[in-house]
C-alpha cells in the first residue's frame, strides 16, 4: 500500500493535474460565449482533386446551452445547406440539418453523429465539443512539439454506445502546457486503429482572453482523404437572439 502511494504522489507531483482537468481547461480556452464567423472547407481526395465550400457560422450562449448554425453559401449544389447544433454542458448535444432538396430539417440521430460532415473528413460529432464525463482520461506522457512542452492525453468514452456515437474507440491528443492549445489530435477507429490525425494551428487571441484555431487539417491516414477548415473573417460577440438558432430558422 505504502509503495501504491509513494507511485501516486511521485505522478502527481510529475504532471500536477489529472488528464480531464488538462482536457477540460484546453477546451475552456477555446470557449466563446458568443461568435460570428466565415470559413473555407476544403476536401481533397485521395487523388488529390479538390472541392471548396464556404460556410457561415453563428454561435451564442444561452443558460447551459451553446447554440450554433452554419449555413453553406458557395458553391451552388450546397448553397442553403445548414446544420443546427445545441452544444449542451451536462448532457448529450442536439443536432438538426436542411438539405434545400427535402425542403425540410430532420434531426441527427446519435448514430449519425459519426458519420462525415457534409462529405468531409471531419465528422457530425467534430462540430461540437464533446462533453468531459463522456470520457476516461490517461496522461500518457510528455512531448516537446516546435520546441513547446506538451502532454499527451489518451482520451476513451466510456461505453460501446459512446464509441459509436462519437465515431472512435479512443484519442490522444497532444496539448500545450503554458497556453492548453491542442496541436494534434489523432483518432482510432472502432477496432482500435489509427484513423484520423487532425492538425491544429494558427491560435488567435481574442480580446476577452479566449483563442480561436484559424486552421484545423484532418487527414484519413486509411482512405488517404484530407480535409482542410480555414477560418477566414471573425469576430466575437453576436446580436443574434435565441429564436434565431431553431430548427425553423433553418429553411430561411
Amino acid at each position: 500500500m505504502l509503495f501504491v502511494t509513494i507511485l501516486l504522489l511521485s505522478f502527481i507531483n510529475t504532471y500536477g493535474q489529472s488528464g480531464q482537468e488538462i482536457m477540460m481547461k484546453s477546451s475552456d480556452v477555446i470557449s466563446l460565449d458568443a461568435m460570428e464567423m466565415v470559413s473555407t472547407l476544403k476536401i481533397f481526395n485521395e487523388k488529390g482533386t479538390e472541392r471548396t465550400r464556404k460556410m457561415a457560422t453563428i454561435s451564442k450562449k444561452f443558460g447551459q446551452t451553446t447554440k450554433m448554425i452554419m449555413k453553406f453559401t458557395e458553391p451552388a449544389d450546397v448553397r442553403g445547406t445548414a446544420m443546427l447544433i445545441y452544444d449542451n454542458e451536462n448532457q448529450n448535444d442536439d443536432m438538426w440539418i436542411y438539405l434545400p432538396a427535402l425542403r425540410k430539417s430532420r434531426r441527427v440521430v446519435s448514430s449519425d453523429k459519426g458519420r462525415n460532415f457534409m462529405g468531409s473528413e471531419f465528422t457530425n460529432a467534430d462540430m461540437s465539443k464533446p462533453n468531459p464525463d463522456d470520457f476516461n482520461y490517461k496522461i500518457l506522457g510528455e512531448i516537446s512539439v516546435d520546441s513547446k512542452e506538451c502532454w499527451k492525453i489518451e482520451s476513451t468514452p466510456k461505453t460501446a454506445a459512446l464509441n459509436s456515437e462519437y465515431g472512435f474507440s479512443k484519442s490522444i491528443s497532444t496539448v500545450e502546457k503554458q497556453n492548453f492549445h491542442v496541436f494534434e489530435i489523432e483518432y482510432y477507429d472502432l477496432k482500435g486503429n489509427i484513423q484520423r490525425k487532425e492538425f491544429l494551428k494558427d491560435y488567435k487571441k481574442m480580446t476577452n482572453g479566449k483563442y480561436i484555431s484559424c486552421y484545423m487539417e484532418m487527414s484519413n491516414l486509411q482512405n488517404k482523404r484530407k480535409s482542410i477548415l480555414l477560418i477566414d473573417n471573425f469576430q466575437s460577440g453576436s446580436a443574434a437572439n435565441e429564436a434565431y438558432f431553431s430548427p425553423a430558422m433553418l429553411e430561411k
